[in-house]
């Protein structure tokens, strides 16, 4: 399966030396933050989808689904325990058709296809045998937990209006549920209550009023059961797409110190049998559009003020287990990169991707274990971007997309350049923002210290590639099933940041002074 290579072939560095290069100054504004992240922002999904999950003629799930991952994987192990730690939510499509094999349940179906369920499947149970193997996998890996909860049992779905389900939320078999957590000594950091309930819904929803009903029920629920502040799970929702007068209507019903933090989706390339989906990725205006989504979102945040502020928490691009020729590839990082770095500027505090493993939108292959290209690009943004979030300008150029924080490990800033540009490069120049003074030039920055730069690059060129390059070394697991060295390129300050055509790169300069990263 995995090809040694020492560097990657030289016919790309010719092919990035060749193409045009374009001189970019972007400013950075370090005086103050415009927004602050969760430190755990990068996070990864598991979802219960079996084998038998399909679209397009394709079933990319094969055992990655929760009920069915072998869990003993060294390679899984080791890419959950390169983030030190990663939050992991448990959570997809089927949760509300879950039950839990605890207190008076006592038969324990696995999910089967009839086309009358939901998302064309029958109700599916999680054993405890099951969920004490997933959790001591969790504390092994050292993974921040949030759980997705079943919303709809106990519920019936509307006579009169289909998808609709109606009446009280029955909360016995999660009481239950959470009674053996705690007696287990499990750690769970969130509870998310449903799926893709909200607005129209995906497969079912609920009324906007019935659902703010019902996690106060659930939040008394959690204090009843996790008496200690400290140790008490935070209440999330509703997991779903946003809808404006859904959410609010929700919002005013639960009313405030209810919901901790309020959870929204992002599915801004549709579905994944487009035929368009690598020009979507590489359109800067059609990548901009999803910024709506953020805004509004923002906007009830800060009307309402949830504790934990807003979470995308299930983002896999594409729709229906993402694309079969794009999602493994390199060229995926371009969108996934682009809307954490566009998330976390609207003050999205996490930001959750469809999936750890499974589906084609998988952060690793199914069969394998092995990183996809987008598996990198998150562990550098963990490891490298800090919680506050700085504003940064530039010229107008729409093929380079730049995001700035304070650097993770003090001192400095690191940044996160993405250029589209099939044929350009960018030579950047750094200014800093006189704070206070606008109606002065801003001054250009020279660094005393080498730079630390990650440059990411698909192996051949061909941003269709699912092996990736850092620095010029292909990323491939060692015969440990280890992630390998991700060490930055040290670069001489006074030259300008070169960015090669359809490349990202990070950069963290340890002695620009921005005030807000002190």
């Amino acid at each position: 399966m995995y090809f040694k290579f020492t560097f990657c072939p030289i016919i790309l560095l010719l092919w990035a030396s060749l193409s045009f290069a374009q001189n970019v100054n972007v400013v950075i504004h370090g005086a103050a933050s415009i927004a602050k992240t969760d430190d755990n922002f990068v996070c990864v999904t598991l979802d219960w989808w079996p084998a038998e999950k399909c679209d397009y003629n394709q079933c990319p799930w094969g055992k990655a689904g929760i009920l069915n991952l072998d869990l003993r994987y060294g390679a899984l192990i080791n890419a959950i325990k390169a983030f030190n730690p990663l939050r992991i939510k448990v959570g997809g499509s089927l949760q509300d058709n879950v039950v839990y094999k605890v207190g008076e349940v006592s038969s324990c179906p696995n999910f089967m296809k009839r086309e009358d369920g939901l998302f064309g499947f029958s109700q599916g149970c999680l054993s405890m045998e099951r969920w004490d193997q997933l959790n001591r996998f969790f504390n092994h890996t050292g993974v921040k937990l949030t759980f997705g909860l079943n919303a709809l049992f106990g519920r019936n779905e509307s006579q009169t209006e289909k998808g609709l389900w109606i009446g009280d939320w029955q909360p016995q078999n999660t009481r239950d549920f959470m009674q053996y957590t705690i007696s287990k000594g499990y750690k769970v950091d969130s509870y998310e209550f449903g799926n893709q309930l909200s607005g129209s819904g995906m497969g079912a929803k609920v009324d906007a009023k019935q659902y703010g009903k019902d996690v106060i029920v659930l939040k008394n629920l959690v204090k009843e059961l996790y008496a200690h502040p400290e140790t008490q799970p935070k209440v999330l929702g509703p997991g779903g797409f946003y809808e404006e007068k859904w959410f609010n209507t929700f919002l005013e019903v639960s009313g405030q110190g209810i919901v901790d933090g309020l959870t929204h989706h992002i599915y801004n390339l549709g579905p994944g049998d487009d035929p368009n989906m690598m020009n979507k990725i590489l359109d800067p205006s059609y990548l901009n559009q999803v910024s709506q989504t953020y805004k509004g979102v923002s906007d009830v945040v800060n009307k309402f003020r949830p504790q934990l502020g807003a979470w995308v928490s299930e983002s896999g691009g594409a729709l229906n287990c993402g694309s079969k020729d794009v999602s493994r590839t390199f060229a995926d990082g371009f969108w996934y990169l682009d809307q954490m770095g566009m998330a976390s500027t609207y003050d999205q505090k996490v930001f959750c991707r469809q999936a750890l493993i499974g589906g084609n939108y998988g952060l690793l292959n199914a069969t394998t274990f092995a990183p996809n290209p987008d598996y990198y690009g998150a562990l550098l943004w963990h490891r490298l971007m800090g919680s506050t979030v700085l504003a940064v300008t530039k010229e107008s150029d729409p093929d380079l997309r730049v995001y700035a924080h304070c650097a993770k490990k003090k001192p400095g800033v690191s940044l996160i350049f993405i250029n589209l540009s099939k044929d350009r490069s960018f030579n950047i120049t750094l200014s800093n923002a006189k704070p206070g003074d606008a109606g002065k030039p801003n001054y250009e920055f020279v660094g005393k210290q080498n730079r630390e730069e990650y440059h990411l690059r698909a192996l051949t060129g061909d941003i269709k590639d699912d092996i990736v390059c850092l620095n010029d070394v292909p990323m491939v697991q060692t015969d440990s099933e280890d992630i390998p060295a991700m060490d930055p390129k040290l670069v001489d300050a006074s030259t300008p940041i070169s960015i090669a055509a359809q490349s990202i790169a990070y950069v963290t300069i340890r002695d620009f002074e921005a005030p807000a990263c002190v």
